[in-house]
């Protein structure tokens, strides 16, 4: 019976610090929706960004996507965002999908310019700029490896040589 009191009383510790936990995760991670005015960018490619994703200047979160669409004439994608109201983009922002690391997800990041006019509510950002994804960095670098390995090759006058293979010696005299 004894036994019994110990592990209810234990249990009811661990549930009580996993609790605590979570409230601390929840407040630090400021997950709250950012409420604010409506604005959109259409970009060519939004791989990895989804509704909900922070939108953030210089790091600092001022607004959240809010929804993401096709645009059916362009087949552009068109991404939603809210902006806190007391942000006020120059009509030459740029927007910039990000990722957060490497295994992390995509955010969209504002970089404001100096344009001393304000993007009004429901307007739109005009320049945007979509991040290649891993594969396709990957993929660049090691077409640029290969070509730089052809090229060194053939500059040195050894084409017909075995991958591999150390380089012909000249004979001893």
């Amino acid at each position: 019976m004894r036994r019994n009191v110990i592990e209810t009383v234990l249990g009811g510790v661990v549930l009580a610090v996993a609790a605590v936990f979570l409230a601390f995760a929840y407040k630090s991670a400021d997950l709250r929706k950012v409420q604010g005015y409506d604005v959109s960018a259409n970009f060519n490619s939004i791989t990895g960004l989804q509704s909900g994703a922070d939108v953030r200047i210089s790091g600092v979160k001022v607004g959240t996507v809010t929804g993401l669409t096709l645009d059916p004439t362009t087949y552009q994608a068109v991404v939603h965002l809210s902006v806190d109201n007391s942000v006020k983009l120059p009509k030459d922002t740029a927007a910039v999908i990000a990722s957060e690391s490497l295994l992390g997800g995509k955010f969209l990041s504002l970089e404001p310019g100096g344009d001393p006019d304000a993007i009004k509510p429901n307007g739109k950002i005009e320049f945007t700029q979509s991040t290649p994804g891993l594969e396709q960095l990957l993929g660049q670098v090691i077409f640029s490896l290969q070509s730089m390995s052809k090229s060194g090759d053939q500059a040195s006058g050894q084409q017909g040589q075995a991958p591999g293979q150390p380089p012909a010696q000249p004979p001893k005299l």
